[in-house]
């Protein structure tokens, strides 16, 4: 992927990337293998659906994770399906999603700064 260019900073700040944990994992009704994930943000925030092609994991070993997601993006529709919160991953070496996930236990809805 080519770098993109210069971005100003407040680009970055008007992202609100917050912790969840994903508490619930369904297959979503999408043309391409997809899961709807429930994630809890805690407090304010509560729980928002997310919807991603993570079917290298097996459902069981995402459940109790804790991730990172953009929770203040519009909700996008996916199919049938709508996702709420963009979850992050980045590309692993067979191509399938690995998740960004904090590298400790951090408390929900903290935010990335």
């Amino acid at each position: 992927m080519p770098i993109k260019p210069i971005a100003d900073f407040s680009n970055f700040d008007a992202l609100d990337i917050r912790v969840g944990r994903i508490i619930k994992v369904e297959d979503a009704q999408t043309k391409k293998p997809t899961y709807r994930m429930t994630i809890d943000f805690g407090g304010d925030i509560g729980t928002k659906l997310s919807c991603g092609a993570y079917r290298n994991y097996p459902k069981e070993a995402l459940l109790g994770r804790q991730v990172l997601a953009v929770v203040n993006f519009a909700p996008r529709k996916m199919g049938p399906e709508i996702s709420e919160v963009l979850t992050l991953g980045v590309p692993g070496d067979d191509g399938a999603t690995i998740f960004v996930t904090p590298q400790q236990e951090a408390e929900l809805g903290a935010a990335l700064f």
